[in-house]
């Protein structure tokens, strides 16, 4: 049963003030992982007035340098934890890597599962955790009043919905949240390309984030035909996705051209003119058209599905038993918030809406879109807060 309002009222305040804090100090305790190939760390956030709490979230991050170090996801972290749940996030080495790897989720998400099994938290913080031993992960863990949920941001979003639905992994599940996630493959690259995105008939644009599009070629670009030998410039491309998350700027920021400039001269020559379409000087990103941007699209798409089958949501996404929330920026800048409006349809074609699909200006990728009247801000605010709290009813 989802929680009662006042309950559910009192979670979304803690979270708010919380977040207004910057986060506020929680128990937190740096684990390792077994993922069965490999160990992994992750972290663990408790909340200090509750050292056994009925509430679980595992929570993905998306495809980032910092992982699970980033400060916003830190800051959503401890503010959830302030809500009174326990919250792990584990690290995907492979996302931090930049490599588009949807595969590695599943294993990801079961060791994040025993992890929250087996771990709870003492009441003195500064005292080691007790362990208890984790049921069979087949079992349903922690009591019957334990709740537990899935949440992925960004590239991690459509992964956490397929791995709710399936069928070794969905009695786990209370409840799956994805923010900024995509469904078609082909249609996120035509926005990273061009800008351009549509939805019932509709086409808007806005200037994309080029880092996707770096993180895209730089997987795909040697799996389309007739660029089978250009890894030097996916390679190059890969560097500057690094540079860039590494040093926390925005990636259509001027100060990355002359990164772009001493990859390009490492280049041979006949490779520099692929390596500047895909990263050209910040003033004149992107240089695709709409109609260049379609076939590159399908193209890199085509060899994605190729590499990565899971990259690509529709044909996965299974039927989870969960309560499912959809969440979006209107101004996301690396995936358009259109993207969500079809995974929320894709799962209504399989008779099982989403509980909750809700688009907001209050959180993008990048930033948040001020780009507004400061009374609809007032609105947004409340419609936001509105879908939180939809999302804590866990």
């Amino acid at each position: 049963m989802p929680a009662p309002t006042p309950l559910r009222l009192q979670r979304t305040w803690r979270y708010l003030t919380a977040w207004r804090a910057g986060g506020p100090p929680v128990a937190e305790r740096e684990l390792d992982v077994d993922r069965g190939d490999r160990s992994v760390p992750a972290t663990l956030f408790l909340p200090r007035r509750d050292p056994e709490p009925s509430v679980r979230w595992v929570v993905l991050h998306g495809i980032t340098r910092p992982g699970r170090h980033h400060p916003s996801l830190l800051r959503f972290a401890r503010s959830l934890a302030a809500t009174g749940a326990a919250v792990l996030v584990p690290e995907v080495p492979e996302w931090i890597g930049l490599d588009l790897a949807p595969g590695r989720t599943a294993p990801t998400v079961r060791a994040a599962l025993r992890a929250l099994d087996e771990h709870t938290a003492p009441s003195d913080d500064t005292a080691p955790l007790e362990r208890t031993a984790p049921p069979a992960l087949d079992d349903t863990p922690g009591g019957a009043h334990t709740r537990t949920g899935l949440m992925g941001f960004s590239f991690g979003a459509p992964q956490a919905l397929i791995t709710a639905g399936r069928p070794d992994l969905a009695h786990r599940f209370h409840s799956v949240a994805g923010f900024g996630g995509y469904f078609d493959l082909e249609r996120t690259f035509r926005y990273l390309l061009s800008g351009h995105h549509e939805w019932a008939g509709r086409t808007e644009a806005r200037r994309p984030d080029p880092y996707g599009r770096w993180i895209v070629a730089a997987n795909f670009l040697t799996g389309v035909a007739g660029y089978e030998n250009a890894g030097s410039v996916a390679k190059a491309l890969r560097a500057l996705a690094w540079e860039a998350g590494d040093r926390q700027l925005p990636s259509i920021d001027p100060a990355f051209d002359p990164v772009k400039t001493r990859l390009e001269a490492g280049l041979e020559a006949g490779d520099r003119a692929l390596f500047r379409r895909f990263a050209p000087p910040a003033a004149d990103d992107p240089v695709f058209d709409d109609t260049e941007a379609r076939e590159w699209a399908a193209r890199l798409a085509a060899a994605g599905r190729a590499a990565e089958p899971l990259a690509d949501p529709g044909a996965h996404l299974g039927a989870p038993t969960a309560e499912v929330h959809l969440l979006h920026g209107r101004g996301d800048d690396l995936i358009p918030y259109t993207e969500t409006l079809r995974l929320g349809e894709a799962l209504r074609e399989r008779g099982q809406p989403p509980d909750q699909l809700a688009i907001t200006r209050l959180f993008a990728h990048s930033a948040a879109d001020h780009r507004r009247h400061p009374l609809r801000a007032v609105g947004e605010a409340a419609r936001f807060a509105g879908a939180l709290s939809r999302v804590l009813a866990l």
